[in-house]
């Protein structure tokens, strides 16, 4: 197979388009099978639920010593392209990205990995806060009620395709299975983190006014979703991460 048409290229993987097919290749000759075999189980069991704005899983191959997913290519601009393109429609756009999260979080699958399981882990792990600060991320944690609905874990605007032919949703490596309200918190941050605070707010009120779920159900999740995105240990986001935390206090 050869590699040509380069669509992105990010720290760990590229992603090509080759034939009709994308192709997500692994940079790491020494990346764990474990890892690409996680990714592709995760994403089609979110195709097992019937959610129509999936690309098709189709096979894992390995291109030259390195492992390679392909996928359905789904052809046609990300959220964030058309909102840079277009500043005059990022109400319309937004609206979108909360109608379509939930639809995700409306489905539910027992197969995926438990959310809950993932943050806790994530936490526990950290090296750059205080026990005593884990101990009361934890104790958040644990009081949250055990919800098993469909979470993304990464739905931002740069992970949906609009195209001629319809919206995908791509990146489901970091799907889990918990509460939607962690999921949102989720998408709010990655709004904040990108230095989009006006539009982290706006995202907000629009998806608690379609979901009908109370803005404070979703902002006490964000010391917990920005302590778990704090492992992955980017300086530029680490003092605002760190504020987020802090937040466990001001709230109890």
């Amino acid at each position: 197979m050869e590699l040509k048409n380069l669509i992105s290229d990010g720290d760990k993987v590229q992603i090509y388009e080759c034939g009709g097919k994308c192709v997500k290749l692994f940079k790491d000759p020494k990346e764990p099978k474990s890892v690409v075999l996680y990714e592709a189980i995760t994403h089609a069991r979110v195709e097992e639920t019937g959610y129509n704005k999936i690309p098709a899983f189709e096979e894992i191959v390995n291109i030259d010593g390195k492992y390679a997913i392909i996928y359905q290519y789904a052809q046609g601009k990300t959220l964030e392209q058309l909102m840079r393109e277009n500043p005059d429609k990022i109400d319309e756009y937004l609206e979108k990205l909360a109608d379509i999260q939930i639809e995700i979080n409306n489905l539910s699958s027992a197969k995926v990995s438990r959310l809950k399981d993932y943050l806790s882990r994530s936490i526990d792990g950290l090296d750059m806060i205080d026990d005593v600060k884990k101990y009361e991320l934890l104790t958040r944690l644990n009081k949250m009620p055990p919800h098993m609905k469909l979470c993304h874990g990464d739905l931002s605007p740069d992970n949906i395709i609009v195209g001629s032919s319809g919206t995908f949703v791509v990146d489901w490596l970091k799907a889990k299975q918990g509460n939607a309200s962690a999921d949102a918190a989720k998408t709010y941050l990655g709004f904040c983190l990108k230095h989009h605070t006006e539009w982290a707010e706006k995202y907000l009120k629009l998806y608690c006014a379609k979901s009908a779920t109370h803005v404070d159900y979703i902002r006490d999740w964000l010391p917990i979703v920005a302590a778990a995105q704090l492992k992955f240990k980017k300086p530029e986001e680490r003092e605002l991460l760190l504020t987020f935390i802090d937040m466990v206090d001001i709230n109890g």
